[in-house]
C-alpha cells in the first residue's frame, strides 16, 4: 500500500468531491463582483504583508481571481478548468485531487512569503494542467474550437515557456517556481525517476543479452582461411580484402597475392 493510499484511508473524509466545479463557481462569483466593484480584486489577492496584518482570507480567495476581465476569455478558461478538473477527479479520485490542490496552494503561498513571487494562482492552474497532461497526453482539444491539438504538445509548449523563465530568471524566481510547482514535483517526480530507472535497466539487459548471444554463436569477425575469430583470439585484427572476404592479419597477404 502506497503512502497516498494510507493517507486516503486515514483522512479520506477531507476530500472535496467536485472541487474544481466549486472553484469554477466561486471564480464566476468573484468575476461578477470585480465587474461591479472595480479594484475589488485587490482585497482578495495573495499579499503576504496584508495577511500578516490579519487579512487571512487572502490565503484562499486568491485562487478565485480571474486571469482576465474579458468575459469570452473567462468563459474559455473556466470551461477548460472544469474539463481538466473532471478528468483529474476520474483519474485520481476526490481525495487525491484535493490533496494535490492543497499542496499546490501551500507551495504558492510559500513562494509568495519567502521569495516575493506574484504568481498568484497562475502556477497553481499550470500544475493542474500538467497533471492532466500526464494522465491524458493524447487527449485532443480544439484551440478556439477550430485547431485540434493533443494536450501533450500544449503541455510541452507551456513547460518550455516556464523553463525559459527558469533559465533567465533570478535565483529567487527559480526557487519560487519550484515552490509553486511543488505539488507536481511531489506527485509525479518519483514516478518519472522510477520510469527512467526501469528504462535504463531494460536497456542494460538488452545490451547484455545481445552481447551474450553474439558471444555464444555470432562472432563479428572470421578469417576466411583459418576460421579464427575475435572470440577464439581477442588479440587478432581483421581486414576485408578486395575479394570481399575478411582475413586475419596473418593470412591477409596470402589473400592479396592470390588476388
Amino acid at each position: 500500500m502506497s503512502f497516498l493510499d494510507k493517507l486516503e484511508r486515514r483522512f479520506g473524509w477531507l476530500a472535496v468531491p467536485g472541487l474544481i466545479r466549486v472553484i469554477v463557481g466561486f471564480s464566476v462569483l468573484v468575476f461578477l463582483l470585480v465587474l461591479m466593484n472595480p479594484g475589488f480584486e485587490k482585497f482578495l489577492a495573495l499579499n503576504p504583508a496584508r495577511i500578516m496584518r490579519g487579512e487571512v482570507w487572502r490565503l484562499v480567495t486568491y485562487i478565485f481571481l480571474p486571469q482576465s476581465l474579458s468575459p469570452l476569455w473567462l468563459l474559455l478558461a473556466l470551461w477548460f478548468l472544469w474539463f481538466i478538473g473532471e478528468g483529474l477527479e476520474r483519474a485520481w479520485g476526490a481525495f487525491r485531487l484535493t490533496l494535490y490542490f492543497l499542496v499546490g496552494m501551500i507551495g504558492t503561498t510559500a513562494a509568495a512569503f519567502f521569495f516575493g513571487s506574484n504568481f498568484s494562482n497562475s502556477m497553481l492552474l499550470a500544475a493542474l494542467f500538467f497533471a492532466f497532461a500526464t494522465f491524458y497526453p493524447d487527449e485532443v482539444i480544439y484551440v478556439f474550437f477550430i485547431l485540434p491539438v493533443k494536450v501533450k504538445w500544449l503541455a510541452w509548449l507551456s513547460a518550455g515557456i516556464l523553463f525559459y523563465g527558469f533559465v533567465v530568471g533570478t535565483n529567487s524566481y527559480r526557487m519560487a517556481m519550484i515552490a509553486a510547482l511543488s505539488n507536481y514535483l511531489i506527485f509525479f517526480g518519483p514516478g518519472f525517476f522510477q520510469q527512467a530507472r526501469q528504462r535504463k535497466q531494460v536497456t542494460d539487459r538488452r545490451k547484455r543479452f545481445e552481447t551474450e548471444s553474439r558471444g555464444e554463436a555470432e562472432p563479428l569477425h572470421r578469417c576466411a582461411i583459418c576460421g579464427a575469430t575475435e572470440l577464439s583470439d581477442p588479440n587478432l585484427e581483421f581486414r576485408v580484402a578486395r575479394d570481399g572476404e575478411e582475413y586475419c592479419m596473418q593470412h591477409l597477404p596470402r589473400a592479396v597475392n592470390a588476388a
